[in-house]
């Protein structure tokens, strides 16, 4: 037995998430900001995921969100990189870029220090977007880097599961 992270029980909630999506025919996008990666990650820890998964934007750079992820640059200047506004822009850029019926996006300050914004450590917006209908979920964590990210991603995951509960 090994002591290596095993990202599958970490976040069981990505198996859940993936039979929801299998059993439903549908494909999944992310667009991630500060947990840089993990959503994607945490997703493909599960076998069989490339039935589902259509693949992710790390929008770490505003630019990003707005050339890939067609992020408004007016909502960005008003709302700032770390909104619920600028959160489901990504979630639906993302499944129109990639060609997904689902979207998921994550934007935050992870920590430890807020370098570049006002906003506090550890606050995180979560956006879903499924067939015109949105889902989100707002944190406010803590200092801890690590931790912040890994509640993102169970906050994505989770707001993944809300919006494909009724299809």
């Amino acid at each position: 037995m090994s002591d290596d992270p095993r990202l599958a029980e970490a976040f069981p909630e990505s198996a859940s998430l993936g039979h929801r999506l299998l059993a439903s025919r549908l494909t999944v996008a992310v667009a991630e900001s500060c947990t840089g990666g993990l959503l994607g990650a945490a997703l493909t820890a599960v076998p069989g995921a490339s039935t589902y998964l259509r693949g992710g934007v790390i929008a770490y750079a505003d630019t990003v969100k707005i050339d890939l992820l067609a992020v408004d640059r007016e909502l960005l200047a008003r709302f700032g990189a770390v909104s619920a506004e600028v959160a489901a822009a990504m979630a639906r850029g993302v499944a129109r870029l990639l060609g997904a019926d689902l979207g998921l996006a994550i934007t935050g300050v992870a920590g430890p220090g807020a370098e570049g914004t006002t906003k506090p450590v550890g606050l995180i917006h979560v956006a879903g977007w499924l067939g015109g209908r949105s889902e989100a979920a707002e944190l406010h964590e803590g200092g801890d880097r690590e931790a912040n990210r890994a509640a993102a991603v169970r906050a994505a995951l989770g707001v993944g599961l809300a919006l494909t509960g009724d299809v």
